[in-house]
């Protein structure tokens, strides 16, 4: 069994296009290239490199520093709602370090 993993949406784009000029991709890969490709934010070297940062952070998780990367929050209480069913509460301080990293990849 393959080891698990959390990856963007800019890299599952990746990985599918890769998969497409190959062979086939079956309609369920068809549709999650379609969506990777129309809500992925930023190209997937840069998404890599953010979530590398981001998980660097001792309190964001590689499944949390993913859907940051997918979602690229720009305001404070954007952060809030993603970490709402964590069980951790983000102070001013933290909530500026995700934003200031999610901005030098805008």
């Amino acid at each position: 069994m393959s080891e698990e993993r959390y990856v963007s949406l800019a890299e599952v784009k990746e990985m599918l296009e890769t998969e497409s000029a190959k062979r086939e991709l079956t309609p369920e890969q068809k549709l999650s290239l379609d969506h990777a490709s129309k809500f992925a934010k930023i190209e997937v070297k840069k998404a890599r490199k953010l979530r590398e940062e981001l998980c660097e952070i001792d309190f964001i998780a590689p499944a949390m520093a993913a859907k940051i990367v997918d979602l690229m929050p720009t305001h404070v209480e954007d952060v809030r709602i993603l970490f709402t069913k964590e069980r951790l509460v983000l102070d001013k301080k933290q909530i500026e370090q995700i934003l200031k990293l999610v901005e030098k990849y805008l």
